[in-house]
């Protein structure tokens, strides 16, 4: 077990960066015009109608975010701090809501509140480069927990089922210009605040970053890893390719890729293959009011990152459409209608049936400050 996964280390990185927290709060008492310290929060409630109306009230089991049917819930609700100077920074993120408990199941005590707790240090003056430790957001995909700043409401396949979070080490260097960013990564695993039990393999990643300008942005993203333990070792190899694109004042693109494989058995040289593609575009009516529309599959024959009961594996298309009313600025009202279609009777239709087809109503409000 190496630093970065052992639990002692976890509480003492934990104490340190709310002693950080400590001396920003006494900085910005000793100085009003030190703005270093920022604290800010995020909730959102909804309520899901899954019209096959399953008896658990849960959506399927590749569904993470806004995971819950038929009840009126909280998806997340987060209170950060986050703390920046020219060459530190640091941030911690409390939370809690259905959104939590779904990708935080795996995580022991208070470490499935954890939304983020990471500090970073700039390590030259004259270049911005930053290394940064800790749990951080995830670097693959164009989606996060936060809902306000996607184009829909749910997530997308591609999203729900690649990592939210990671814990490790991140070095990230961005050009003068900001045209270009690339980090390498050295991780605790594929979503994971502690390494999986008996595993004692670093899992790595990269991400590069391009924006020609304030239109266009291409992002690469990779994983490479076991997160499985030593004796079950299973090396995964993935990669996430998104492009989004302004194409005007009203009309707006995202087309992503997601492409894995991990190895069949330990020390096999065979491999099980899984890939998804999704486009979302979205229509700007006003400064309050935006459409958007998503289109997406998933395919994972040997459920790998999707498991199903049947011996076709995961296969499913995705349709939905939504809109989004900006009531106050930091007020927004959300509703979404989403469909999935397999070629297999995968989705739980009440207590006992299964359907090869899944429809759903969604509305959301979402409160920042």
């Amino acid at each position: 077990m190496t630093p970065l996964s052992h639990p002692a280390f976890m509480q003492h990185f934990l104490l340190m960066i709310m002693m950080i927290f400590g001396l920003g709060c006494a900085t910005v008492q000793a100085d009003t015009t030190d703005n270093a310290l920022h604290i800010s929060g995020y909730i959102e409630a909804y309520y899901q109608r899954d019209f096959n109306r399953p008896g658990n009230n849960r959506r399927p089991d590749f569904i993470y975010s806004h995971s819950r049917a038929d009840e009126p819930s909280i998806n997340l609700a987060l209170v950060q701090a986050t703390y920046n100077t020219d060459k530190f920074r640091a941030n911690l993120g409390i939370a809690t809501g259905t959104y939590m408990r779904a990708n935080y199941a795996a995580e022991p005590g208070l470490l499935n509140n954890l939304y983020e707790a990471n500090i970073g240090l700039k390590l030259s003056d004259q270049h911005d480069l930053w290394l940064d430790v800790g749990v951080m957001p995830s670097h693959i995909g164009f989606e996060s927990a936060i809902g306000k700043d996607n184009w829909t409401v749910t997530r997308s396949l591609v999203a729900e089922n690649s990592p939210y979070f990671e814990t490790g080490a991140k070095l990230t260097y961005t050009t003068a210009d900001g045209k270009w960013l690339v980090s390498g990564l050295l991780l605790n695993g594929w979503q994971r605040i502690q390494r999986a039990d008996g595993n004692t393999t670093p899992a790595f990643g990269h991400q590069l970053t391009y924006k020609p300008n304030d239109k266009v942005t291409i992002n690469s993203s990779s994983f490479i890893g076991n997160d499985k333990s030593d004796r079950e070792r299973q090396m995964r190899y993935f990669h996430n390719l998104y492009g989004q694109f302004t194409l005007n004042r009203a009309w707006s693109l995202i087309a992503a890729l997601d492409l894995g494989a991990e190895q069949a058995t330990k020390d096999s040289a065979s491999y099980h293959n899984w890939f998804a593609p999704v486009v979302i575009v979205r229509y700007t009516v006003s400064d309050k009011l935006s459409l958007a529309a998503r289109a997406e599959y998933y395919q994972d024959k040997h459920g790998v990152i999707v498991s199903t009961s049947n011996s076709n594996g995961f296969r499913t298309f995705g349709y939905s459409a939504n809109v989004d009313y900006a009531i106050t600025p930091n007020l927004l009202w959300r509703t979404e209608i989403r469909k999935f279609d397999s070629p297999d009777a995968i989705f739980i239709k009440g207590n006992e049936s299964m359907a090869s087809t899944n429809f759903t109503a969604l509305t959301s409000l979402a409160i920042s400050f």
